[in-house]
């Protein structure tokens, strides 16, 4: 039976090569989160960092969790949380970074396509094809010219884009919290 708790899962790379590359924004992101609350994560058995808490005293049961393996295989340990604690895929929600959006720019959705990212495609591989997950997606922009979008993503931010990190990382923190508190639609109006 699925539980009331909702699974917010960052996506990224592991290690210090990793930490502020374009790939990496998920974690950013619920670094963010887990520093409001005063939290910080634990190591699983399943190969993902994750740390139980609630938005607010009344707000609803969260599972935060980051994997500790890289991007492309994202989809295992998300899965295997969401099976020990019972969570419905409707309830699981997925901050990752997208290149189809600008720099500083963040959309909410339930479902659709993965767009080319890898992350996203082992967790619908993962979740057997189930592609109605929400999704926190934050805008790195385009790569320039003809540069491969792997290698676009796995840089980190420019310098510009680093003054404004700070700012684009809180505002999809909002989003998540939004999200969870008053849900899609509300969330959407207000974000977008």
């Amino acid at each position: 039976m699925a539980s009331d708790t909702w699974l917010i899962a960052g996506l990224g790379n592991p290690g210090a090569r990793y930490r502020h590359t374009r790939h990496n924004i998920g974690h950013m992101v619920l670094d963010e989160l887990l520093e409001r609350m005063g939290a910080s994560y634990t190591r699983t058995k399943v190969g993902a960092k994750a740390v139980g808490a609630r938005l607010s005293a009344a707000g609803p049961k969260v599972l935060f969790a980051v994997s500790e393996g890289y991007m492309n295989h994202s989809g295992k340990p998300v899965r295997a949380l969401m099976d020990y604690f019972s969570v419905d895929p409707a309830r699981l929600v997925v901050v990752h970074d997208e290149v189809d959006l600008d720099f500083g720019r963040i959309k909410l959705k339930r479902g659709g396509s993965e767009g080319g990212h890898n992350g996203l495609k082992s967790i619908t591989q993962h979740l057997g094809g189930q592609r109605d997950y929400l999704r926190v997606r934050v805008g790195v922009g385009r790569p320039p010219g003809a540069m491969d979008t792997a290698d676009y993503v796995l840089q980190n931010f420019s310098a510009e884009q680093r003054d404004e990190l700070p700012q684009l990382v809180g505002r999809a923190a909002d989003a998540v919290e939004l999200l969870l508190t008053e849900g899609l639609t509300a969330a959407q109006n207000r974000v977008h």
